[in-house]
């Protein structure tokens, strides 16, 4: 090959073993690139062997990304989904889920941490629980991948689905699936792999068993550049401490304005950097209105994809606003935010 395709090949192996090393996962080959979190979520929830009457075990607090392709299996195959039972804060109990679980329960899946609260759900738990029963696990990391350690090894988890341009700094178009040994998914996509190419039917082999078509090359140097960023900070662990300081700092600025309702865990242990309110019973959509006129803060407001989630907090229809602090937010910034909001 010509050097700049090898080169291009090197940025894939070199990507490919930084996230293996970021989450601890065994091979490198089995990090599959996708373009998102939401199509690496898709790779797993449709590449399993599904069969009429099988189960699914899911939170109260999953995005569109696992509830939307589950419902298309539902409707397609007839499988079931259930629920996991919670505390208060929306934090899965793991002593109670014999009794959620079925003799065709085939996958437990979990998002890390809520797009909605912030809230972080006990994965390692639950990995040992899915384990002890030979269930594949399923974690939805798109708020956790690059926050929060995470060792896939240790926490017994089977698919981790996570995007690139969240916490681990790349840009939109990356994302990844890394799928355990000795757990086969089927391939969603058909075609040109650069590899056994004179075979008209997918490689058996990993990565390109999942893979087709050209890479988004320049994209995963971005990824890779961010990762590397990311360890001169400290990795995870540091930016966890960081984010969890300025959390507590907001959370309790935010508990002292008027009429300001806290969506989720009480504190800043239980969650990442994402706190959802509703002020009063002004519409959340209008309060993001309001923050963006008389600060420039912007906030999300809405539903945020995760419709349980809000039905569970009994935000429906209109949802919250939601406040999210990424790795460039400087205390400065949280005092501004909360200048802001007491001016409501």
């Amino acid at each position: 090959a010509y050097p700049r395709a090898v080169a291009s090949g090197k940025i894939l192996q070199e990507c490919r073993a930084a996230l293996a090393d970021l989450f601890n996962a065994p091979d490198p080959r089995r990090v599959i690139f996708t373009l998102n979190c939401s199509d690496a979520l898709n790779l797993a929830l449709f590449g399993l062997p599904w069969k009429r009457g099988d189960r699914a075990l899911v939170t109260p607090f999953e995005h569109n990304s696992v509830l939307r392709p589950l419902h298309a299996l539902k409707k397609r195959l007839g499988i079931s989904i259930d629920v996991m039972p919670v505390d208060g804060a929306g934090r899965v109990v793991p002593e109670r889920l014999r009794k959620t679980l079925r003799p065709r329960t085939r996958l437990v899946a979990a998002v890390h941490a809520s797009n909605v609260t912030g809230g972080l759900q006990p994965v390692a738990a639950l990995g040992a629980f899915a384990r002890r029963k030979g269930i594949p696990f399923l974690v939805d990391a798109a708020q956790s991948a690059g926050a929060v350690p995470i060792d896939v090894r240790a926490m017994k988890i089977d698919l981790l689905a996570f995007p690139g341009h969240k916490a681990l700094l790349g840009p939109l178009g990356t994302g990844a699936l890394i799928v355990a040994p000795g757990l086969d998914l089927a391939p969603l996509r058909h075609g040109g792999t650069g590899s056994a190419s004179e075979k008209e039917v997918q490689p058996d082999f990993y990565p390109d068993r999942l893979e087709t078509g050209s890479h988004n090359a320049p994209g995963l140097l971005g990824l890779l550049e961010g990762l590397a960023f990311l360890q001169k900070r400290g990795g995870p662990a540091a930016v966890q401490r960081q984010e969890r300081a300025l959390t507590t700092a907001f959370l309790a600025g935010a508990a002292r304005v008027p009429g300001l309702r806290l969506f989720g865990p009480a504190g800043a242990d239980d969650r990442v950097a994402v706190a959802s309110f509703r002020f009063g019973s002004e519409a959340p959509a209008k309060t993001a209105e309001r923050l963006w006129a008389r600060g420039r803060l912007m906030v999300r407001a809405g539903l945020h994809c995760a419709p349980w989630a809000h039905r569970w907090l009994g935000t429906l229809p209109d949802g919250t606003f939601r406040f999210s602090f990424g790795p460039f937010v400087t205390p400065t910034g949280i005092e501004r935010a909360l200048r802001v909001l007491r001016g409501l």
